[in-house]
């Protein structure tokens, strides 16, 4: 269907260029891109969005672009074609983060939103709740904590809250490093530049690719507002539609704290089966107020 939607509105915008007027043909042309910019997006769902938002935001660009060719606007021309070049940029590099091509996530979805909504189903165990206390002796006594930052720690605006209590853990003699998603948030580099705000030292952030072989290593791996990143499930449940998405192993560690405001899914709409897992202990609570209860526990410590 989106073939011929595609098709039909290729045949329509040649007729228009090559000389009609007619305002029938101009509607109709409206109203089958419409339909396929809906349709194309319909089927695409979890982990897949961010990337089929950047991708439109490029086409957002090019349409930019072609008003300015049509109106002989050169600024709308550099506009748009910088805004179209940027996001197929961004778009390319998410998928290459993810591992999977442009065309896999497009086009995969198809039929298959049954075996998506099951996906990750099979994970069994128990959520262990812990209290802020009980999580500021594991963080102080830890000879090694890593914090795993995400697109919740973004919404909390939290990033100089996660700057403090690694000063107050350093003071305890806590070696503290935070792992880096390429994709955690809304975009590449997106914790990257949220630390900074937060004057996190540079050579603390160390990439997915490099903390990995560490994480077991870790004694308390501690992830902020992180879900579908740090999901088991990319690596263990073939039936899930992050399966084969490069993930940071925080379930490696001796003991991980997540940090949520509750057990809702993440980007993915998926189940996170981290949570279920023996060293996991689940921090319930605001990201801001939970961390600044921490630093004054550490402190007070």
């Amino acid at each position: 269907m989106n073939g011929l939607l595609f098709l039909f509105s290729l045949l329509l915008a040649i007729a228009m260029a090559a000389g009609s007027h007619s305002m029938g043909l101009m509607l109709l042309f409206i109203i089958l891109a419409l339909a396929l910019g809906v349709l194309m997006v319909m089927p695409i769902g979890g982990a897949d969005m961010p990337v089929v938002i950047s991708l439109l935001n490029s086409f957002t660009g090019l349409a930019v672009a072609a008003d300015g060719f049509a109106i002989e606007n050169i600024a709308m021309i550099i506009a748009g074609t910088l805004v179209g070049s940027s996001g197929t940029l961004l778009t390319l590099t998410m998928c290459k983060a993810m591992n999977r091509p442009v065309t896999n996530v497009l086009f995969s979805a198809f039929g298959k939103a049954e075996t998506a909504a099951a996906g990750g189903a099979a994970a069994t165990g128990s959520v262990r709740a812990v209290q802020a206390d009980e999580a500021a002796m594991l963080l102080s006594m830890a000879g090694r904590v890593v914090i795993v930052p995400g697109y919740g720690l973004a919404v909390a605006q939290a990033q100089h809250q996660v700057r403090q209590l690694a000063d107050e853990l350093a003071l305890h003699g806590v070696e503290v490093s935070y792992a880096i998603h390429p994709v955690a948030g809304r975009m590449p580099g997106h914790m990257n530049v949220l630390l900074a705000e937060a004057d996190v030292p540079y050579d603390q952030l160390i990439e997915m690719e490099a903390i990995n072989p560490e994480m077991d290593r870790v004694d308390v791996c501690l992830v902020i507002g992180a879900n579908d990143v740090v999901n088991p499930a990319a690596r263990e449940d073939k039936s899930s539609p992050i399966y084969g998405m490069p993930i940071i192993e925080a379930e490696k560690a001796g003991t991980v704290i997540v940090m949520k405001r509750s057990m809702g899914k993440g980007f993915a709409g998926i189940e996170n089966a981290l949570f279920l897992r023996d060293n996991c202990r689940m921090l319930f609570g605001d990201a801001k107020a939970s961390l600044q209860e921490l630093v004054a526990l550490v402190k007070a410590g």
